[in-house]
């Protein structure tokens, strides 16, 4: 048994939304903040595969994890000018924001668990679960859906937003619902993202192109495998996340004519497997000796993101240009997870196992403090 099985899974960091589609301001955002939250949950285990890759080996997957990272981010950004839009203040510096991982997937009627794991076929297998598409699971109150039901995917938690958000308008009118501070929003000068642009949401008809970004970047466009970053923002045409892990894990690439039903019949896709550092999926900073080398980077990572934490709340509140600031941060953080990652366990009989260290998210209240403490100095 895999430390990852032998640790039960933390629930949900926040709340679940209930079982039904928003019924007012409020309600939405609830849903919103969960989304935010949702969104946050994936990019640390995409990162923790991306860097346990040996240095110089599986480009292609490691090019496709990062490229998936920056939608992520992308995709945080754009619920944040959603939950702003309708008058909501996102939560992000604070230790509730962040899951403790292993984490249960929200959303989904699977028990599917997430962890910190190395590249591999265990970590693609959660990736796809994360990623799965709906195709096409109505939301709460269809006629389809029983209310014991519960969620099915993290598709239909958006198509679920997606139905608020029209009713609402309706029900509100659109001016009335869509009246939050236009200042709040994180616009294109603010946010450099290759993976498609951030914009401002402002009426009924960006917020749904935010929620069609969001969704068809991760599960792809009319039941195809392609998104549709061509056709919003004139870039190349390409997999979406689901079909991206899914090449990884076959090793072979979607042709322009491939289907989900026909799965990737373009060229091969190299992939080496052993190329990778194997980690402990249940590691805590508690693991490493205090005092030791591997112990400061793991502490020093934790308040780093913890840095990052409280720059992204101040962007999504009222300084979108904050955002420009994080890029220091942001390597910093990438050269101590490398930098973790490269270096055996710690502790002997991990060691002995071949294991090595890694970051642990571990965002506690008092290192946002000590953040927010350092930011105002």
């Amino acid at each position: 048994m895999t430390a990852a099985h032998a640790t039960p899974p933390r629930p949900a960091v926040l709340p679940e939304p209930p079982f039904r589609v928003p019924r007012d301001r409020a309600d939405l955002q609830l849903f919103l903040q969960a989304a935010l939250t949702l969104e946050h949950l994936t990019i640390p285990p995409y990162l923790t595969a991306m860097h346990t890759l040996r240095a110089g080996t599986n480009r292609p997957a490691f090019f496709v994890i990062r490229s998936v990272v920056l939608e992520e981010m992308l995709h945080m950004t754009l619920v944040a000018n959603l939950l702003n839009a309708v008058g909501g203040r996102p939560l992000v510096a604070h230790s509730r924001f962040v899951s403790a991982y292993p984490a249960r997937l929200p959303f989904s009627r699977d028990d599917v668990t997430v962890a910190l794991r190395h590249f591999g076929v265990e970590a693609l297998e959660t990736f796809l679960a994360v990623e799965r598409p709906a195709y096409v699971a109505e939301p709460p109150g269809h006629p389809s859906v029983r209310e014991d039901d519960g969620w099915t995917s993290v598709g239909q938690f958006y198509r679920t937003i997606r139905e608020g958000v029209l009713r609402l308008a309706d029900g509100l009118g659109e001016r009335e619902l869509f009246r939050g501070d236009p200042a709040r929003q994180v616009g294109p000068r603010d946010f450099y993202n290759s993976g498609g642009e951030v914009f401002p949401v402002t009426d009924l008809a960006s917020a749904l192109t935010a929620l069609r970004v969001i969704t068809e970047q991760g599960e792809g466009a009319d039941r195809t495998v392609f998104d549709s970053d061509d056709r919003l923002f004139g870039e190349a045409r390409q997999p979406a996340h689901y079909f991206r892990f899914d090449e990884i894990l076959r090793q072979r690439t979607y042709g322009p004519h491939d289907t989900p039903a026909t799965g990737p019949t373009g060229p091969a896709l190299a992939v080496t497997w052993h190329d990778v550092h194997p980690i402990d999926p249940a590691a805590r900073v508690a693991d490493y000796p205090p005092g030791g080398e591997v112990r400061r980077a793991a502490d020093r990572f934790d308040h780093v993101y913890a840095l990052l934490l409280c720059v992204l709340e101040r962007a999504f509140t009222g300084d979108p240009g904050a955002l420009r600031r994080t890029v220091p941060t942001m390597l910093e953080l990438r050269d101590l997870a490398e930098w973790l990652c490269r270096n055996p366990h710690p502790d002997p009989e991990r060691r002995a196992r071949g294991l090595f260290a890694s970051p642990t998210y571990e965002i506690t209240s008092s290192r946002l403090a000590r953040a927010r403490s350092e930011l105002a100095g």
